[in-house]
């Protein structure tokens, strides 16, 4: 959830950590901090700031000066934001600074240890804890100071450590929250997140869990926890800084709704095979005959990714015929699900690095289980962790709320749906069918797109509304599901999702005229039962704003979707209401880039 940067070379520390930082402010973040030093200096400079890096800039003395720096964006998990909880933190004696992602989770018992000693906290966090086990260690080599002090550590991290008596290295570490060094000439930097790093180099090694680095300007060692040497070869990432600009629009939401198009276009690029009326994904490593074995998959992953998990396992049950549902990931991991050894596992993050996905995927993985990643993020954890899988190809996502990634896994996941299928006992035609609806979804995304206009002019009438409701049926549910979420996080209008066939089941007794439904009502086999529930709705005063494919006679107001496939029409009728949410919220004056309480990449528990 937080960020990190780090800088070792030549070149002047500040202005390159606070771009950086810049960078990083999607992630969530409610203080920021640096600190900087030269091979040539008697001690470490730190400055602190409670609010956004611009205000961290304003604080930054002219005469900041270095050529060595660990910088941190903090989201407040122990202690209230303030000047003195943020990062970095630092020893007594001003000797050490550390930066921290993750949860320390014996951070009180280590404290008490700690104080009794004679240790004097400054903060209520609980990275402190880890700054003062490296200060008062007797060790003679920073590697291992820090080592000793992970050593008594339980929890999750990514950090990066700077030592006074050590002017020639950054140390850090990985274990559950993400550290990424970039690789340059005579200088190296490290991060949380590839986006800080694009603009200076495309060379980068991730970290594994367990495993350290060293950083100098001219060189770099990684090395296990344990001391044991490890080999990291550097990989260059496909995208580049311009990614990361917003390109003309005003927010990244928007940007990135609008990019939809062309993301589309690339995910479906090179995968499908017209000759045989399926697609090719090699890196699922799953030849036929052990596809032809798989007896159920289980889909997990978190919020967004959840509901692109349950539009896939419908389509896999109905183009595959196997038997497909998808469940949180954080929910999975705690209840001692049985494992299956003919259940192919799927799990989903967009960052790749989701924490409860991946302690999902490792406990999988220890139970012997097949697992495979649908990730955004080439090289992230849940790609090295899993069997295989596939790229969506999205291209960096930047605001917290996700909307191209969404859209393109749900498309990743009709891929592997035809995939399976045509394996087992899909029909050429039907294939064929699939992949020409998969082909009309960019120029779909287009036409819906042109709607923004008229979309923004119900946005502008529904934002008065308290609560909203979202209801839909079999493949509208997981679309519904996803819009109250959207709805939720970018413009904090509470909402609910409910199947249409559960009205009468309790929510009916919610329906008046202050309380909008936004129907999802494709035009496929249950047609006639979603306008009956309309009704139901009508017939009480409830207001209906309805997404389908044909205007409603009992709806207030219709957007028009065009019609694909019936398995194909959940990735269409989500994009109309990711602008209904985008707008809604620019209606009341939102942060929209940054949701208040969110972060991008939820790498703690």
């Amino acid at each position: 959830m937080c960020g990190i940067v780090g800088y070792i070379g030549r070149r002047d520390v500040a202005p390159l950590l606070l771009e950086g930082l810049q960078r990083l402010e999607y992630r969530g973040y409610d203080s920021a901090g640096i600190v900087v030093t030269t091979p040539k200096s008697a001690g470490l400079k730190m400055v602190k700031a409670k609010g956004r890096v611009r205000d961290l800039e304003a604080k930054v003395p002219a005469r900041f000066k270095g050529t060595t720096g660990i910088a941190h964006t903090r989201w407040a998990t122990h202690g209230a934001p303030s000047d003195v909880n943020a990062h970095p933190h630092m020893s007594a004696d001003s000797k050490v600074a550390v930066v921290h992602n993750g949860i320390i989770d014996n951070a009180s018992d280590l404290r008490k240890k700690l104080e009794a000693d004679g240790v004097e906290f400054l903060s209520e966090t609980d990275t402190e804890v880890l700054t003062h086990l490296i200060a008062h260690s007797q060790a003679e080599k920073l590697e291992d100071k820090v080592r000793e002090a992970l050593r008594v550590i339980e929890g999750t991290y990514g950090i990066a450590v700077l030592h006074a008596d050590f002017p020639d290295r950054i140390v850090v570490a990985r274990n559950g929250s993400p550290v990424v060094l970039g690789i340059g000439e005579k200088e190296m930097f490290v991060a949380s997140d590839i986006a800080a790093l694009v603009t200076h180099t495309r060379q980068i090694v991730t970290l594994d869990d367990g495993e350290m680095a060293t950083l100098k300007a001219d060189d770099f060692r990684t090395y296990t926890t344990e001391g044991t040497r490890t080999t990291a070869e550097p990989t260059t990432v496909e995208w580049e800084a311009a990614s990361y600009d917003m390109g003309g629009h005003d927010t990244y939401m928007h940007k990135e709704i609008h990019e939809q198009v062309e993301a589309v276009d690339r995910v479906l690029r090179g995968r499908i095979d017209d000759r045989f009326s399926t697609v090719h994904l090699g890196g699922l490593n799953l030849d036929a005959r052990e596809a032809r074995q798989i007896r159920r998959v289980k889909i997990l992953g978190c919020g967004t990714s959840y509901h692109a998990g349950m539009i896939g396992a419908q389509m896999i049950e109905e183009l595959a015929r196997i038997p497909a549902d998808a469940e949180p990931a954080s929910e999975f991991r705690y209840r001692n699900a049985v494992v299956d050894p003919d259940t192919l596992y799927v799990a989903v993050s967009q960052s790749g690095e989701t924490y409860d996905v991946l302690a999902a995927v490792q406990e999988l993985k220890r139970k012997g289980a097949r697992v495979l990643g649908v990730v955004n993020v080439v090289g992230s954890a849940i790609a090295r962790e899993a069997d295989g899988g596939m790229y969506v190809h999205a291209g960096p996502e930047v605001c917290v709320v996700s909307t191209k990634c969404f859209t393109n896994t749900t498309v990743a996941f009709a891929l592997l749906a035809l995939h399976l299928g045509r394996t087992r006992d899909l029909s050429v035609r039907d294939g064929k069918r699939i992949i020409e609806g998969l082909r009309r979804l960019p120029g779909q995304i287009s036409e819906i797109l042109e709607q923004e206009d008229e979309i923004k002019k119900l946005a502008e009438e529904y934002a008065e509304a308290r609560s909203m409701l979202f209801i839909g049926r079999v493949r509208g549910y997981p679309v519904a599901r996803e819009a109250s979420l959207k709805l939720k996080e970018v413009s904090y209008i509470h909402a609910e999702a409910y199947p249409a066939s559960e009205l009468k089941h309790g929510p009916l007794a919610l329906i008046e005229p202050a309380l909008p439904t936004v129907a999802i009502v494709p035009d496929d086999d249950l047609l006639e039962k979603n306008r009956a529930a309309l009704e139901e709705i009508k017939a009480r005063s409830g207001r209906i704003l309805a997404v389908a494919h044909q205007e409603q006679e009992k709806a207030d107001q219709t957007i028009v979707v065009p019609k694909n496939e019936d398995e194909l029409d959940p990735i269409l009728m989500g994009i109309p209401l990711q602008l209904l949410a985008y707008h809604t919220a620019l209606a009341l004056g939102r942060d929209i880039d940054k949701p208040r309480n969110l972060a991008k990449s939820v790498t703690v528990e």
